[in-house]
């Protein structure tokens, strides 16, 4: 007769933990939620790594729940998976920063352009206490609301055209465009991006659409211009010049 070997019983999860995974049926999308907005918001660096069991005791739920955040995640490219490293953010390569801007150029000025002349007085006055709310977080030196205003800038006008599909494809590509912006970014003004928000309003209020497509061209071509997705090749003879 074969002896099989006794399993030692699992430990049972604690209580709160079990209570909390099925009082919050909604905690996986709280958790992306929370990873998503850390990385908007500039808090969360490429390459960080994302380990299961402390997430799982900061939102007290169970590794599994932690485990399907990180898939969908994974599926929208915030983070990457790998059987020896685990989960970590994203760190996009120079060729994904420049498709994303692509998309971005292409998809804002068809947007910009159906918006001139379909404006109403209330999305107006919406996108004028946008940009207040902008210049208040420039003005308190807000970083982290700043840089969460100035990317839903975009999101607001999507959504004034009443097109969901667009404006939550655009949220995935300014989120990407947040890791993009942590790994290249060079001295990029927030004030100048306020500035270029301002004119593109000016021209819709004006119904110039001309002129709002061409602003809101040149406000993606200075972003992305302010990356550095060109990385200097260095001279031998000027590094190795010797130090007087």
């Amino acid at each position: 007769m074969i002896a099989v070997p006794t399993r030692k019983p699992r430990p049972a999860r604690s209580p709160a933990r079990a209570a909390g995974d099925a009082a919050r049926p909604d905690s996986t999308r709280k958790i992306v939620e929370s990873i998503t907005t850390a990385i908007v918001e500039r808090r969360l660096m490429p390459g960080t790594k994302l380990a299961e069991q402390k997430i799982a005791d900061i939102f007290q739920v169970s590794r599994t729940l932690v485990r399907q955040a990180l898939n969908q995640l994974s599926r929208d490219r915030l983070v990457t998976l790998e059987p020896a490293r685990g989960a970590r953010v994203a760190e996009p390569s120079v060729e994904e920063a420049r498709q994303v801007f692509e998309v971005r150029n292409m998809l804002e000025a068809a947007m910009v352009r159906k918006l001139c002349g379909r404006l109403t007085a209330a999305q107006l006055a919406e996108l004028r206490a946008h940009l207040k709310d902008e210049r208040a977080a420039l003005a308190r030196t807000d970083v982290s609301g700043r840089t969460r205003l100035l990317a839903d800038f975009h999101i607001v006008l999507a959504r004034m055209l009443g097109n969901d599909a667009l404006a939550d494809l655009l949220g995935d590509l300014l989120t990407r465009c947040s890791l993009i912006a942590l790994m290249y970014q060079s001295a990029h003004s927030a004030e100048h991006s306020y500035a270029e928000h301002v004119a593109i309003v000016d021209a819709l209020e004006r119904g110039a659409a001309r002129a709002a497509v061409k602003l809101m061209e040149d406000h993606l071509h200075n972003v992305e211009r302010n990356l550095q997705l060109d990385p200097r090749v260095p001279d031998l003879q000027q590094a190795l010049r010797p130090v007087n």
